[in-house]
């Protein structure tokens, strides 16, 4: 296939357990060398379309072309030239790390001099050289986690698809993670597309598809959905959220939304808007913040509800 096939291509991707519909017409595409990410709450879709680009599931219907080949039709040709980073770990705990990276590398069939020379290049790339001996088990999860992306670029794939990367990491390791796969990108030109519900991990993409109940709500730059969001986001918490609702709008003409047990308004000049509802209801405001809009703020603004929503229907 061309250097100009696009890297992803997904058109109308549904998919059903049953009477549910995981996806629902999902489509989008991405270019050569992004990042891009797939972001929404747990059982937006993420899952179920990371595992049909990985061809572990085929489509109730639609097409998704990775390389230029059909993951239904032609799944072995989309095997042989990606790379695929699990959210649970998919290393041995029993062998080395460079055990590990050999074993993987004779399953896709490498010549072994080219597997210890790219062994080399990993190593090195990862800070993994002083640990090639030892046991994976014994290591932390943070370098566990190395070995894994290691693992899934051994063979030069063109394409890397990683589900929830940072899956158990903490936020230092989180934001060396992403840095490790910015530098991947820089010398070896790999697109690369992962699913998270990680704002920091989402910000660091070129651009994101925002899945909701297993529809595309949004495509875009992190930046440009931010820009949705309508000036400052103001939130209040107040014992009595629905009271506090009418009596912000019969004051001021503002209509209040109720998200997560919090009231929200988008406003132009939110320092201001927070003066003044402590100003006009102190006994009914307990505390009232305001901020830059977040791409969880756009989330909220194109579904209505927060991205972490645990009482929101399935």
């Amino acid at each position: 296939m061309s250097d100009e096939t696009p890297a992803l291509v997904v058109e109308g991707l549904r998919y059903s357990y049953g009477r549910r519909e995981a996806l629902r017409g999902v489509s989008f595409r991405v270019e050569r060398g992004e990042l891009f990410g797939l972001l929404g709450p747990n059982g937006g879709g993420k899952s179920t379309l990371f595992r049909i680009l990985a061809t572990l599931q085929r489509p109730s219907g639609g097409r998704a072309l990775l390389l230029g080949y059909d993951a239904e039709r032609e799944p072995a040709a989309v095997r042989a030239r990606i790379g695929v980073v699990f959210q649970h770990a998919s290393v041995d705990a029993y062998l080395t790390v460079e055990e590990n990276l050999t074993h993987h590398g004779a399953l896709w069939g490498m010549p072994r001099q080219t597997i210890a020379e790219r062994i080399e290049v990993l190593l090195a790339r990862f800070g993994l050289t002083a640990r090639r001996h030892e046991l994976v088990g014994q290591l932390s999860g943070g370098l566990a986690r190395r070995i894994e992306i290691a693992k899934g670029i051994l063979p030069r794939p063109a394409l890397l698809l990683m589900d929830e990367p940072s899956t158990g990491l903490d936020p230092a390791a989180r934001r060396e993670l992403m840095g490790q796969l910015d530098e991947l990108r820089a010398s070896e030109g790999t697109t690369i597309v992962l699913t998270t519900h990680h704002m920091e991990e989402a910000e660091r993409c070129d651009r994101l598809a925002l899945l909701d109940r297993g529809e595309l709500v949004a495509s875009d730059t992190p930046a440009n959905l931010r820009g949705r969001v309508g000036g400052d986001v103001v939130t209040i918490r107040a014992a009595d959220l629905e009271g506090l609702q009418a009596h912000i709008h019969e004051t001021f003409g503002i209509e209040a939304a109720r998200v997560d047990g919090t009231l929200r308004i988008e406003h132009g000049r939110g320092h201001e808007l927070v003066h003044a509802l402590v100003d006009r209801f102190p006994d009914a405001v307990q505390s009232a913040t305001f901020g830059r809009p977040t791409l969880e703020d756009a989330f909220i603004r194109l579904t209505g509800h927060a991205l972490y929503d645990e009482e929101r229907p399935a």
